[in-house]
């Protein structure tokens, strides 16, 4: 079995502490007093064990320091400094290692819960990454914070540039300068305004997006409780091509098709 060396660490050092201050106390005339040493270790066994490591050195540390007492030759149960002094070493070392205890598991606690919180983004964003809704997520300053792989195909958006955390602005622009919106281009900049008011004011009014490559989007805004935005995509070229013209149903079947089977970027060059 093999031991836990953080744990018998403070332990470990209280004791060669405390044999090495009674034998220089045999030895030499005068031994500095290894009380503040002793609170150190035991604050060090705290830090680097837990609570159980620090209260062992505790009680090492007291019994060494009742001994070290005695080596001067007066009995610590009848001399009252002596006495006073130990209760000042009990306080001090057993107040050590609660509070470094504590404070380590503590620690260990929020280590432990941002392991988790951030496992459960990591599912998260993989699982996003599986629909087939474009989704932006976008903090308080509307930068955003996550795009999943549907909304970079949708608008051939480069992974490096959506990592960088781009403003909502500039992914409208960015649509702009690929030619992604079917509209005219005397059109765009009212458009990108209209939209960016929406998404500022959390409009969750739906609205179609005419893309390019003939399919259509649904966005829609979702205010959240920290000031940012969830904004969506969603896919409904099929229901809204069906009021087009009948002469371009073939068209949309096939783009549609090719949609399903292989890649967006398919559809429209990359940037």
């Amino acid at each position: 079995m093999q031991l836990d060396w953080r744990a018998i660490l403070g332990p470990a050092l209280t004791l060669a502490t405390a044999s090495t201050a009674l034998a220089a106390n045999h030895l030499l005339s005068h031994v500095p007093n290894p009380a503040p040493l002793f609170v150190c270790i035991v604050a060090l066994a705290g830090s680097f064990s837990g609570l159980g490591s620090s209260l062992v050195s505790a009680v090492l540390a007291l019994v060494a320091s009742a001994l070290f007492f005695s080596g001067h030759g007066v009995p610590v149960g009848l001399a009252a400094p002596e006495i006073t002094r130990l209760s000042m070493l009990a306080v001090a070392v057993v107040g050590t290692a609660i509070l470094t205890g504590l404070l380590r598991k503590r620690l260990v606690d929020t280590l432990v819960g941002e392991r988790h919180h951030h496992a459960t983004s990591e599912r998260l964003s993989a699982a996003l990454d599986q629909v087939d809704i474009g989704i932006v997520l976008l903090d308080s300053d509307t930068r955003a914070e996550f795009i999943n792989r549907a909304f970079r195909q949708y608008f051939a958006l480069s992974d490096e540039k959506a990592d960088s955390k781009p403003p909502f602005i500039a992914l409208m622009y960015h649509g702009r300068d690929t030619g992604a919106y079917e509209m005219p281009e005397d059109e765009l900049s009212t458009f990108i305004a209209q939209r960016t008011e929406m998404m500022r004011v959390g409009d969750s009014t739906p609205i179609n997006i005419n893309l390019s490559d003939g399919q259509v989007l649904r966005f829609s805004c979702t205010a959240l409780p920290d000031g940012g935005r969830m904004l969506s995509y969603t896919p409904v070229t099929e229901l809204v091509r069906r009021t087009d013209d009948p002469a371009y149903a073939e068209y949309y079947r096939l783009m549609r098709k090719n949609t399903l089977r292989g890649p967006f970027q398919n559809l429209r060059a990359a940037e």
